[in-house]
């Protein structure tokens, strides 16, 4: 049996996670900037900072760990950077939720 998938999305899991905590961080500090917090909702915040910091973060780690970076790779850290965001504002309730109404439990 071929386990390589399982490591795939480990990766991605633990990508997406530690971009949330990335994220949730930034957009606390970001919001001591009173005229932003004003003017700017938070879920938009959060959303641009992930669309800004997921990609830097996907690139930057591919370049640490000697890994050439494809096309699909920049698109797949856009379409991870909705996740990001979604984790960081709505928290890992949410995703727990989701994932559980997605992925059948075994009975028995």
């Amino acid at each position: 049996m071929d386990f390589t998938g399982f490591a795939d999305v480990s990766m991605a899991v633990m990508f997406i996670g530690i971009m949330a905590f990335i994220v949730s961080a930034v957009a606390e500090a970001v919001k001591q900037v009173r005229w932003l917090e004003r003017n700017v909702p938070t879920a938009l915040t959060v959303i641009v900072l992930s669309l800004v910091l997921c990609p830097i973060c996907m690139v930057a780690a591919m370049r640490y760990m000697g890994q050439p970076i494809e096309w699909y790779m920049v698109f797949a850290s856009f379409i991870a950077a909705f996740i990001v965001a979604l984790v960081a504002m709505s928290g890992w309730e949410k995703v727990t939720e989701l994932a559980n109404r997605a992925i059948p439990k075994n009975k028995g």
